[in-house]
This record gives structure tokens, sequence and C-alpha cells, in this order.
């Protein structure tokens, strides 16, 4: 809107949807890119969400209907994918050594990047793995509800469930408390575990200098559990 205002020199409260054309909408677009410094992707789902409104548009004013048709018909930039980096055995384990054992939040997080690289867990359904998710047993399991509202049960191996039993004894948390809380006993949030993550990745790469030349993420873990089970000749079907 702020882009619209300095553009038309009108505004907000005087403009029209009409004004809202395919070729202020495409010098948007460039804006964010130039001026911004988003990159094609950030571009993209900006647009995404001026797509949304246009497709309202089209059901609730029919006299714009031709209007949202050309917007609509903007196309997405293209861009090159970045393949997802994952880790080897060396850098996992190194990453596995880098959390404080002598501290609560050592262990925490140690436990929570095991649990990580072994289930593929997403970053949501780390951060919402409740106590009562987590089965010890026979069988061990950790449950949880992925995309679209799916559950699912993932085995745990034998030292990633030793290692959720100590924490659990640690944790001493109610059924429906998170197993890995923030400083407030609470679920860590998506930047909490991007910062916890980043903090140990920057010192393993100390001890590991390959972590050097990789981009560590939540999804990254995931992957590399992926190629972990690949490499043990998991079938990628079963993956």
């Amino acid at each position: 809107m702020l882009y619209a205002q300095r553009v038309l020199n009108t505004p907000p409260s005087a403009m029209a949807l009409a004004d809202f054309d395919t070729a202020l909408l495409g010098d948007f677009l460039s804006h964010l890119e130039t001026e911004h410094g988003n990159d094609a992707r950030t571009r993209n789902t900006r647009f995404a969400a001026i797509r949304s409104f246009f497709r309202f548009v089209a059901l609730q004013e029919p006299r714009y209907v031709a209007l949202a048709q050309r917007v609509l018909a903007i196309p997405d930039k293209r861009y090159t994918r970045r393949p997802v980096a994952w880790l080897e055995r060396h850098e996992i384990e190194a990453l596995l050594g880098a959390p404080d054992p002598r501290t609560r939040n050592g262990r925490r997080d140690r436990t929570l990047l095991l649990v990580a690289v072994q289930t593929g867990l997403r970053a949501s359904e780390l951060t919402g793995l409740r106590c009562e998710d987590v089965q010890l047993g026979t069988g061990a399991h950790v449950r949880c509800h992925g995309k679209g509202r799916k559950e699912r049960c993932t085995p745990l191996r034998k030292d990633a469930a030793k290692a959720l039993r100590a924490w659990l004894a640690e944790r001493r948390g109610e059924p429906r408390d998170p197993v890995f809380p923030n400083q407030r006993d609470g679920p860590l949030s998506h930047d909490s575990l991007s910062y916890l993550l980043s903090k140990h990745v920057a010192t393993a790469r100390a001890r590991c200098p390959s972590l050097a030349r990789k981009r560590v993420s939540a999804h990254s873990l995931r992957h590399s559990c992926a190629m972990a089970l690949l490499h043990s000749g998991v079938n990628r079907a079963v993956i």
C-alpha cells in the first residue's frame, strides 16, 4: 500500500481496485527485488498473497473479473532450487557433541538433536512433541501429528530411547507438557529451535571443518535421516 501511495500519489482512502492493474503490480514485484533485496522465492511468496486477494475479488466483484484474470495470469519468477544440505555421520557426531552435558539446556539440546537426526521429524513436530507422545517400552517410538493432521509413529533406536528416558526423568513434565521446553516451560518456538541449532553448529564447526561449507537447518537434519536410511538399504518408497 505504501508503494502504491508513492507511485500513484494518492492516499489509500482514495484508491480504487482498478488502480491495482498488472503494470503497477509488476513494478511492485520488481521493486521488491531491486530496492528491498528480496530473492525470487520471497518475491513469489509476496505475490501469492496478492494472487489470493484477486481470487477473492473474482468471486465477490464480477465487474473486476477481467482485472483479476490478468493479475492471476502473471507467472511466478523462476529460480534455481538449492539442494538441501545433509550431514555425514562424522558431522552428525560433531553436532551431537556440541551441547554442554553439564547444563540442563545442554542435555535438552543433545536429546532434541539426537531425536531429530534419528526420526526425521519436522521442526513443528519437534517443538510440538508432548511427553505423552513418547513411548519408551517395548517398541519405543514417538507419535506426532504431521501435515494434513496425519498421525504417525516413528521408531526410536536404543541410544535415542535411552537419552529420552534420562531427559524425561529430569524434565518431570505432565503428559501434555512439551518434551523440549523453553525457559518458561512452554514449547520452543521455531526461532528458538533455529537459534539453538545455529549455536551448536557453530560449536561443532571448530571440531568438524566440513560443516563450514553447509547451511544446516532443522530440515537438513530431516534430510540427513532420510539419507542415512537410504545408505542403509531402506527402500525409497518406505522413506
